[in-house]
């Protein structure tokens, strides 16, 4: 089997940053012990979780992060430029030639910024919202609502990162999550606010910098890409800390 084979079936493991790690498991570990203190009736009532699991979530979210399942590989046909030396009478010349070859970037899904997100948000939207909300048909409409603005506003501030990836302000997704969601949270039948920044927020920033990015991922010239990791893990996660402080002030 050949290395770009077993890239293809395994997982691809970013390179591990103590410090990084540690900055946002310091402020996940300042979070959950409040929610599990005061906030529990909140969060099961705004969520559909109690703050046990949803810490467990978000950790798993942090580790996740580290690790990429690839999906698929893309394929592209570059120009590329050879040199044949020719010597006349004591001269060398360069002569040049363009070619075309096959460019490989395999696109993966990251477990943390990706995969974990997609799960929580299909439980929301799936048992959460029927089971809780007060009018469901407004909640989903709300929730569409948010995930439109943050969709837009993360593709316009997202920047392709030649040999990198996407990459993403890590304020711009909680920051407009948390914005829209306190503008729509209340109208109509109120709704829970951190069900709507979660899913919103999270697939918007999952749509809007990546997925709506997907036709340029040839361009970047890296040989993995990945959804939901590198640029756009930060404000996805910070996002899901964001929907998770929205009890406090809205609740």
């Amino acid at each position: 089997m050949s290395p770009s084979e077993r890239s293809r079936r395994g997982l691809i493991f970013r390179p591990f940053s103590l410090l990084y790690f540690a900055f946002l498991l310091f402020w996940l570990m300042l979070i959950i012990p409040f929610a599990v203190l005061f906030l529990r009736g909140l969060l099961v009532r705004g969520l559909g979780l109690p703050p046990e699991m949803v810490g467990g979530f978000l950790l798993l979210s942090l580790l996740g992060s580290f690790v990429n399942i690839p999906v698929w590989e893309l394929r592209s046909r570059v120009p590329m430029f050879r040199y044949r030396e020719v010597n006349f009478f004591g001269v060398t010349w360069l002569v040049p030639r363009m070619d075309t070859r096959v460019r490989r970037t395999l696109v993966t899904l990251n477990v943390g910024g990706g995969l974990v997100p997609l799960l929580v948000s299909t439980y929301i939207l799936s048992w959460a919202i029927p089971h809780s909300a007060r009018d469901p048909l407004s909640a989903y409409g709300k929730t569409l609502l948010v995930f439109a603005v943050v969709s837009v506003a993360v593709n316009r501030t997202s920047r392709l990162v030649q040999g990198l990836g996407i990459a993403t302000p890590a304020f711009v997704p909680p920051t407009v999550t948390a914005l829209a969601t306190v503008l729509v949270y209340g109208v109509g039948a109120p709704s829970s606010p951190t069900q709507l920044a979660y899913v919103g927020g999270t697939l918007g920033t999952l749509v809007g910098a990546d997925l709506m990015n997907l036709g340029k991922l040839p361009q970047l010239g890296a040989p993995v890409v990945s959804i939901g990791g590198a640029g756009t893990f930060d404000g996805i996660y910070t996002t899901g800390l964001v929907s998770v402080l929205l009890v406090l002030l809205l609740l």
